[in-house]
This record gives C-alpha cells, sequence and structure tokens, in this order.
C-alpha cells in the first residue's frame, strides 16, 4: 500500500563503520568520485557541455548537477544538456552512495550498463534518450529503488517478471520503447505512477490491485493487449475459417452404395455444373480477397504512420502527460533529497545514542546481529502508531526483522530499569500467535524493540484492504480462523504471565507466513503515558470504563472488550467507528445486512460468532467472559460446525 507518506523514513542506517574520506583526500591527489565524474563526461559530453575539468575537483561537489553528503555524490542530475554521448560502464557506475540518478532528455545512446554497484539507488530517471538493447538485468538487485524511469527509448525484448519483487517500487513508466511480451503480474501495493503504452505488449493484462488502479492510457497504443482494463476482450484463437471441417467419426459415415450407370452419368453432369459454378465463385472470391487485404494494408500503414508521428511529437513537444510525468519526476527527487536530509538528522541523533548502550537480547535468544549491524540495515517505514513508528529492517545476511522505534514522548516515567524490567517479562513471552520480542535497545531517549517481521501484513488491511483494492467481509470460517488465533495469544498473555495487552485493534494483528493471526504491541500499554493513548483511530476498542477514567489503566476485561470489537469488526468488514449503537436484536439485523446473507445455516454460524463478540462487549466488566472462556466458546462453535458438517456429509466422518 504504498500512499505517499512524506513523514520522518527512520531507516535505520547508522553510518558506525563509515570511512573517513579526509585520509583518502590526502592520499589521493583526485578524489574517487570525481574520477567517475570525469570518466562519465569523456564518453558522454561529446559537445563538451559539461563544466567538469580536472583542474577543480577539489570542489567537485560544486559542479552542476551535483549533490554531496560527506564529500559523497549522493545525487547527480544532469538534465537537458544535450549529452550525445554513450552511459559507458565503470564510470558512474562506481558512484556506491547515489541516491538520485537523472540523465532525462538527452540524446544518450548506446547499452545502459551494469547498475548493480550503485546499491543505494532509489531513484532512476534516464528517459527521453536512445538507449537500446534490452530491458537492464541489474535493476533487479538495487532493493532500495523506488522510482524507475527508462520511458522514451528504443529498449526491446520483454518486461522481466523479477519487476514483481521490486518491493518498494513506487514510480514505473516504460511508455514508447518497443517492448514485447506480456506485463508482468505486478501487484506492488506501493506502485502509485504506472505508464507501459506505446510499445508492443500483448496478451491479457493480469487483474492484481496494483495494475487494475491504473486507467487504459497507462496501456495506451499496445495493440496486443486485451482485458477488462482497456476494454477489450480476450479472444481465444479460431481456425482458419478456410480448413475443412472435422471428419464425422467412422461409425457415423454413410457407407458407400454400388452406383448403376445411368446414375453415374448424371452425377458426373452434376460435377460438371458444380465446377463451373466454382471457377465463377472462386473469381468473384478472389477479387473480393484481394480488396480487402488491400484495404488492410492500407489501414495498419495509417495506424503505423499515426502510431511514429506521435512518438515523435512525444521525443520534441511533450505532450500533456508527459508535463504531468514531468512534475512527478521533479517531486520525486525533492522526497529524495528530503528523505537524505531527515536520514542525516536520524543518524546524527542515533551516533551518540548508540555510543552509550547496546543491543540486549531476551532470555534464551541466538545473537544472530550487532547493533552495528541493525544500524547499517536497510529499511523502509510500515507504519505510525500510538508508541511509535515501525520499520522493516534488511540486514546484511539478508535476515529480515521488524523495528519498533518508541516515541519518547509517549513514555512514562518508568525509567531505565523499569523499562529493562518490563521488556524481560515480554521478552519471555513465547506462543504461536504472539510476534516474539527477540532483542531490545535503549539508550537517554532512544528505545527501539526488535521483532520477527511478518510477511503478510496486518489483519486492518486484511478486512478494509487498500485505497487500490477494495475488501469484502471475509467468509466465516476466515473468520472463526482469526478469532480463535488471537483468542490463544491473548488467553496466554492473560493467564500465564498476568499481563494485559492494552491496545489491541486490528492493525495491532499480523498474518504470518502461514497467513496466522499473531498479536504484536502486547504489554507496551504500560509504558506509556496515560494521555498518549487518547488516539481517535482507537477509541472504538477502548472499553466504557477505560474512556470515562481519567487514568485509563487497562485492564484484561478491557482486552476481552476490544476483542468483541475486533470480532464485530472481522464478521461486518466495518471499522469500528462505523459500528451502530444498536439493541442486541438489532446487531443481528445490521450483521446479517452488512454480509448479504441468504443462506440459513451460514446464519446461524454467523449467529453463533456473533453470540461471542456481544458477550465480549459488554457495557459491564463483570458480565464479560475472561479471554479463557471467550477461547472456550470459539472452539465450541467450531465443533458445533464439524458436528453438522459430519451430520450433512457421513463420509467427512471417514476421513
Amino acid at each position: 500500500m504504498l500512499k505517499r507518506n512524506y513523514s520522518l523514513q527512520f531507516f535505520l542506517v547508522l553510518s558506525l563503520s563509515a570511512l573517513s574520506f579526509t585520509s583518502v583526500f590526502s592520499s589521493s591527489p583526485i578524489p574517487s568520485d570525481a574520477l567517475a565524474l570525469l570518466d562519465f563526461k569523456s564518453k558522454a559530453d561529446l559537445h563538451n557541455t559539461l563544466p567538469f575539468t580536472s583542474n577543480t575537483t577539489s570542489s567537485f561537489c560544486k559542479w552542476r548537477g551535483v549533490g554531496c553528503s560527506e564529500g559523497r555524490v549522493v545525487r547527480l542530475v544532469l538534465e537537458s544538456l544535450s549529452l550525445a554521448g554513450v552511459f559507458s560502464p565503470n564510470s558512474l557506475t562506481r558512484l556506491d552512495q547515489l541516491r538520485v540518478l537523472s540523465l532525462r532528455n538527452n540524446s544518450l545512446s548506446g547499452r545502459i550498463p551494469d547498475l548493480s554497484t550503485l546499491v543505494n539507488a532509489k531513484a532512476l530517471f534516464l528517459d527521453h534518450n536512445s538507449f537500446n538493447d534490452s530491458f537492464p538485468e541489474s535493476i533487479s538487485t538495487l532493493h532500495r529503488l523506488r522510482t524507475v524511469d527508462l520511458s522514451h527509448n528504443n529498449l526491446t525484448g520483454q518486461l522481466p517478471t523479477w519487476l514483481t519483487r521490486l518491493d518498494r517500487l513506487y514510480y514505473l513508466k516504460l511508455e514508447f520503447n518497443r517492448f514485447t511480451g506480456t506485463i508482468p503480474p505486478l501487484n506492488q501495493s506501493t506502485l502509485s505512477i504506472f505508464n507501459v503504452s506505446g510499445n508492443n505488449l500483448s496478451g491479457p493484462i493480469p487483474v492484481t490491485p496494483a495494475l487494475s488502479k491504473f486507467g487504459p492510457s497507462s496501456y495506451a497504443l499496445n495493440l496486443g493487449l486485451c482485458g477488462e482494463i482497456v476494454h477489450r476482450e480476450c479472444f481465444p484463437k479460431i481456425p482458419f475459417l478456410g480448413l475443412p471441417a472435422a471428419a464425422a467419426p467412422e461409425s457415423e459415415a454413410p457407407r458407400p452404395q454400388p452406383l448403376g450407370l445411368g446414375q453415374y452419368e448424371q452425377i458426373q453432369g452434376s460435377i460438371a455444373v458444380t465446377q463451373r459454378r466454382h471457377k465463377t465463385s472462386a473469381v468473384i472470391w478472389g477479387f473480393s480477397a484481394g480488396a480487402f487485404v488491400l484495404i488492410g494494408s492500407l489501414l495498419c500503414f495509417v495506424f503505423a504512420m499515426k502510431q511514429r508521428r506521435n512518438q515523435n511529437q512525444a521525443a520534441t513537444q511533450p505532450m500533456a502527460s508527459d508535463s504531468v510525468a514531468t512534475a512527478d519526476a521533479a517531486e520525486v527527487m525533492r522526497t529524495e533529497e528530503e528523505r537524505e536530509e531527515k536520514l542525516k538528522r536520524v543518524q546524527q541523533g542515533m551516533k551518540v545514542a548508540a555510543n552509550s548502550g547496546s543491543l540486549v537480547f531476551c532470555a534464551g535468544e541466538a545473537q544472530l546481529y550487532t547493533l552495528e549491524q541493525l544500524m547499517r540495515a536497510s529499511a523502509e517505514m510500515l507504519g505510525r502508531g500510538i508508541m511509535g513508528a515501525t520499520y522493516k529492517a534488511v540486514l546484511d545476511n539478508r535476515l529480515i526483522v521488524c523495528v519498533k522505534r518508541l516515541d519518547a514522548s509517549k513514555i512514562g516515567s518508568a525509567g531505565k530499569e523499569g523499562f529493562v524490567r518490563h521488556m524481560e517479562s515480554v521478552g519471555a513471552l513465547r506462543h504461536p500467535n504472539l510476534v516474539p520480542l527477540r532483542a531490545y535497545f535503549q539508550a537517554k531517549e532512544e528505545r527501539l524493540l526488535v521483532y520477527d517481521y511478518q510477511p503478510n501484513g496486518s489483519l486492518f488491511s486484511l478486512i478494509h484492504g487498500t485505497k487500490s483494492a477494495r475488501a469484502k467481509p471475509l467468509h466465516w470460517t476466515s473468520c472463526l480462523k482469526i478469532a480463535e488465533d488471537v483468542a490463544q495469544g491473548l488467553s496466554y498473555v492473560h493467564q500465564a504471565w498476568r499481563l494485559v495487552h492494552g491496545n489491541l485493534k486490528s492493525s495491532n494483528v499480523l498474518l504470518g507466513s502461514d497467513f496466522e493471526a499473531c498479536i504484536t504491541d502486547y504489554g507496551l500499554a504500560a509504558l506509556a503515558d496515560s494521555s498518549s493513548l487518547d488516539d481517535p483511530n482507537s477509541l472504538g476498542y477502548k472499553a466504557p470504563e477505560i474512556r470515562k477514567s481519567s487514568h485509563h489503566i487497562p485492564t484484561s476485561k478491557s482486552d476481552v472488550y476490544a476483542f468483541g470489537v475486533l470480532l464485530l469488526e472481522l464478521l461486518t468488514g466495518k471499522l469500528p467507528s462505523q459500528h451502530p449503537h444498536l439493541s442486541p436484536k438489532d446487531i443481528v439485523k445490521w450483521v446479517r445486512a452488512t454480509r448479504d446473507v441468504d443462506d440459513h445455516e451460514e446464519e446461524n454460524r454467523l449467529a453463533m460468532l456473533l453470540e461471542v463478540a456481544l458477550a465480549c462487549s459488554m457495557t459491564s466488566p463483570e458480565k464479560r467472559p475472561t479471554m479463557w472462556q471467550v477461547l472456550k466458546m470459539l472452539q465450541e462453535v467450531k465443533e458445533a460446525v464439524v458436528l453438522e458438517d459430519t451430520e450433512i456429509d457421513p463420509l467427512a466422518r471417514m476421513s
């Protein structure tokens, strides 16, 4: 789901092991990044437009289009400079700190070189040039890429299927090249700008939530594309009409009968007449077919000339959509610059904290990485909640973890020792339906929690979908499975450790590799200042006694109330803020209406789950069941359903 998010992006990339470039400069007369820029100029700048000279390399960061950070090139924008040579290998590809590269609107030709060394690249604008050959395979290794623009070139071949693995992809423009084949089934929720028009693509457009949100203009001028998006039906292949019909089965074929002499002469005369008629028809049909082919050829020629004229106009006078794309590109580059500045500030603040603390692994955990490795990890924001922001971090060894950075302003007065004691308790919890806390870090105002990464997103996204994919209410069997998983985990927290969650909601339930529901953020509410829990998005899950209290101290019974609201959310697909205040009888009618239930058996099963939800969300906490009792109720519902199914299908008893 990449909706645009320009808030502080904490990528957990610390420069703890960064080299001191002062020593490099002193030992080398020309900085390595300056040499890379000069090597690029020697092959790409045939008209000597770029003011890059070996006499000014000491101030190369002030060269036109060059942006630096700590003496390294992180941004290079050389647009509309009439560069007419080639993008030579082993030139700009040596800029291993480069984040943004834009060579758009020049006349560079030849093959795009191996870009795999640009490991920090986030945006590549190589559009409006004359690059040829196939889609650059090396891009597949650039896992931090968010923006790729290769439009208006002469690239050929098929679009690679590995594009689906660039999980941060936000901006992909490939229009007006010569790509062939099919469109890969891109389904990155982050994809917001996409265009493959003006190519030779064919086949059905994959029906994915990501691709379905783009209109026909993103796929235009690809005559072979079909599907619902371009309003062109994908017809199955049919045999050529001139082929003879299939012979009848031998058993149905009429058996030949012996002919008399009179019959033979009569048949021969009929054949002669038929042959004369066929000759006349053949002449007529041959003339018609020739005219048809001629007209078809003329139409194809006219269309081809029109398409070529459109491409030429696009190269010299950008269309309205191109001006919009240019604005988007400028916005992307500004955003990347802002990210780099924010990242730099975060790094500076974290360096101080990291020097006075260390990563603490929970009891029994293997120390698979160090604080330094964690801080070097490339990362992306997953979301921001009441307690802080959460990030997906990919370590050097490709291990993926989830890191929560607690907001210091939301933490109460527990102190360093209190925080450590609480983390030791929370870190000792291990259950299949809890996201395990593996390690934590504390130094001054910084507090980090390291969890296992859950690959299938949150329950909130599953229930409500995204802006690009509208969700439908889950099947009652899925509701039962998820509810039982959550109840298992919450019951364990309450019974085994006498802790409470305090902030249970659908965004705090994650889906594991097998789509099992796992609770996260359990126990963190105990660390929070009571006023910090007053979040409008969480208000619907709050029990009445919590909302009325000035202290907002969560209890196990308030967790049960939140579970009841969560179960209603599962059954209706509606946010808690959309739940009406109705009597139990009216609640049943409302749930039935939200799901459009017309099957009596399914209605009975939903009613059983609804009874559990209503019992959990009683106004009085004393009347609510415990989580252990809730779990038993759900298990009884499952047993009753299994019993009904075996009575309906006796063969099921034998399976």
